[in-house]
């Protein structure tokens, strides 16, 4: 392990108990510089803007050709954020605005004023910020350690959460030896001239180290900060019973981190979910678009289901933040 940060030059985990922290304000600004140029791949016009709550200051990203809708929050991995969802905006927003979340703690403009990894410290976050987003329950999709936040809220605070989608989620199992080889030699593998990393790329099933300007970003964000360490425990069985909101559960079918098997057995123990099996491994996924009909298709349905559930009901959310044309 030792050897691995000498090699790649990243930075030490935030000491436990404390939040994340920049290594140097030159490291902040390169990765700021990186972090733009990601942004500029999200459909437009987009937004940025802050949010405050009693544990941090959130930069949100928000999409809205549709603003009256229910909200679509997405929710990133841990060290990641809200860049990498570009080619899942777009497809998101047909039923309501899509925000895009910077988790506090990670590598991002975010800044947390407390750890938010306990559980009920993050579900209180994200309850306050769903609050202060719309006025409508949420439809939250999490990808890996955001994932986990998505089923940690649909348990802890769930009034807020219309439904939960579920992209190789951490908390369903625990990662093993076979997930920290993928995910050291994943890495390792971005580093390479690009001629041995495609092929590299198509052994890992890994397609997202072929986007430099994610790369660029990942290092960025690798070297520069100390985040905030993310490796929540596995949800039991009881938990995973007490998720009442519509889940859609996804994993890829190389997954090292959620085998199908897995997602099967794991997901059977919620009570509303559905489980799918794409090609992709944990690092990402394959055919991104037959994965976004299947996620918007799910989202689209539960937003009927309510409708007609609540027919006298059709408030109109409104939005928070600058709206389209309204910023510089």
């Amino acid at each position: 392990m030792f050897g691995i940060k000498r090699i790649t030059g990243a930075a030490d985990l935030a000491a436990k108990g404390e939040p994340g922290s920049w290594v140097s304000d030159a490291a902040r600004e390169k990765f700021m510089a990186a972090y733009e140029q990601v942004f500029a791949l999200w459909p437009q016009p987009c937004a940025e803007f802050d949010i405050e709550t009693s544990t941090a200051t959130t930069r949100v990203h928000a999409y809205r050709p549709h603003p009256g809708g229910a909200p679509v929050v997405l929710l990133t991995g841990a060290g990641g954020n809200a860049a990498a969802w570009f080619p899942h905006v777009a497809a998101l927003s047909e039923e309501g605005p899509v925000y895009g979340i910077d988790m506090p703690g990670d590598a991002n403009p975010s800044v947390p004023r407390a750890p938010l990894t306990p559980p009920a410290s993050c579900a209180a976050w994200l309850d306050e910020l769903l609050g202060k987003l719309s006025d409508r329950p949420a439809h939250l999709v999490g990808y890996s350690y955001g994932g986990w936040v998505a089923m940690n809220q649909a348990i802890r605070a769930p009034g807020r959460v219309a439904s939960i989608t579920l992209l190789d989620p951490a908390g369903l199992t625990r990662p093993d030896a076979r997930f920290y080889r993928w995910l050291t030699i994943s890495g390792l593998a971005t580093l390479t001239p690009m001629p041995l990393r495609r092929r590299l790329a198509r052994w890992l099933d890994n397609p997202v180290m072929l986007e430099p300007e994610l790369m660029t970003l990942m290092w960025a964000a690798i070297r520069g900060y100390r985040m905030e360490p993310k490796f929540p425990a596995v949800l039991t069985d009881d938990e995973l019973r007490a998720i009442d909101v519509p889940v859609l559960l996804v994993t890829g079918a190389r997954s090292a981190l959620l085998t199908p098997a897995q997602a099967r057995a794991r997901g059977s123990l919620m009570p509303h979910a559905e489980v799918a099996v794409v090609p992709g491994s944990h690092g990402s996924f394959n055919r991104i678009g037959e994965l976004n009909d299947r996620i918007a298709a799910f989202i689209k349905a539960r937003a009927a289901g309510e409708q007609a559930a609540q027919p006298a009901q059709s408030p109109t959310a409104k939005p928070v933040g600058p709206q389209p044309g309204s910023m510089p």
